[in-house]
């Protein structure tokens, strides 16, 4: 069994806002509200859920960007808060759902990789540039490539220079925070090609965040469902879409389009909105859309337990 790089203990991150202008009284959203996992070495983890369920405040919560209200964070035997910044940063890095907005405009190509290479002073500037044109290649792009900017190449490309600046330090995990989700089908699958070559040549971890189930399941060993900023189920990927048991799980399957225009899939409604995360409903956050709650489920919350081998699912069914 393969140890675990990064686990994480009951973290919660709950944000405060104002009721009014002139309100003294304030409310909280409950972004991440109670979240247990972890995440093997060399595996990619697999996080998907609709929008607003807490999974990109989680991500931001994984890089030490955001320090957590209550739980842990432990990071290869360690807390991640004992690790230095200057530590972090040469071990967990993140790809960004976009690739411009995340890139400097200012900056040529080579400059952007090669900051934090420079900044840790990981070899002379010959050796840096060599790095540089090397992981170019790496990701598919032509190492002369350095001297443009960002603005001179396609969404796709751009992905791939973010790609390479991530990897540049060698680092144990990177969290991919909707890597994909900017970009045309087609260019989609040659970046998830991409990131799945990289990580079998550098042993890497992945957390791999998305809305979207088919790109999931292409790329992730074990999948994690969220919804209001908690967990409903984990799996590995093939017994999740194989055996989904959580209600919520079930209908976020039904709902993935088949590429077949003559299977005809059957019509997905789920009954009622999205609860606020100021108010999240009490028990189940899921009972008031679940089309098989019970009395139970509006009384007390369900916990995340094995129902079979690493299969663990938070519903009263089971």
């Amino acid at each position: 069994m393969s140890e675990n790089i990064l686990e994480i203990k009951d973290i919660k991150r709950h944000y405060p806002v104002s009721n009014g202008l002139f309100s003294l009284s304030k409310a909280t959203v409950k972004a991440v509200n109670g979240i247990t996992l972890e995440v093997k070495k060399g595996e990619t983890l697999g996080l998907v859920g609709e929008s607003g369920c807490g999974k990109s405040t989680l991500a931001r919560l994984l890089t030490g960007l955001e320090k957590p209200d209550q739980g842990s964070i432990n990071f290869k035997g360690r807390k991640l808060d004992e690790w230095t910044a200057t530590e972090r940063s040469t071990m967990l890095q993140m790809v960004f759902q976009d690739p411009y907005s995340s890139l400097n405009p200012r900056q040529r190509i080579g400059k952007i990789i090669s900051e934090s290479m420079r900044i840790h002073k990981s070899g002379s500037k010959d050796e840096i540039q060599q790095r540089v044109e090397e992981l170019l290649v790496q990701v598919g792009l032509r190492p002369e490539h350095h001297k443009r900017y960002p603005h001179e190449f396609s969404g796709g490309q751009r992905q791939r220079v973010a790609i390479a600046r991530a990897i540049a330090m060698n680092p144990d995990l990177i969290i991919c925070d909707e890597p994909v989700s900017a970009l045309d089908v087609s260019v989609q699958a040659q970046v998830l090609n991409l990131l799945k070559s990289i990580q079998q040549e550098f042993g890497l971890s992945y957390v791999f965040i998305s809305h979207d189930l088919s790109v999931v399941s292409h790329i992730s060993d074990r999948v994690a469902v969220m919804y209001l900023g908690q967990l409903m189920e984990i799996a590995t990927a093939e017994e999740l879409y194989r055996n989904p048991q959580h209600p919520y799980t079930q209908i976020l399957l039904d709902a993935v389009p088949v590429p077949d225009p003559a299977v005809q899939g059957e019509d997905v409604v789920i009954s009622g909105d999205i609860p606020s995360p100021i108010s999240p409903p009490s028990g189940c956050p899921f009972h008031t859309r679940c089309p098989k709650a019970m009395e139970i489920c509006s009384q007390a919350q369900p916990e995340l337990k094995e129902t079979e081998d690493d299969h663990r699912v938070a519903c009263h069914l089971y």
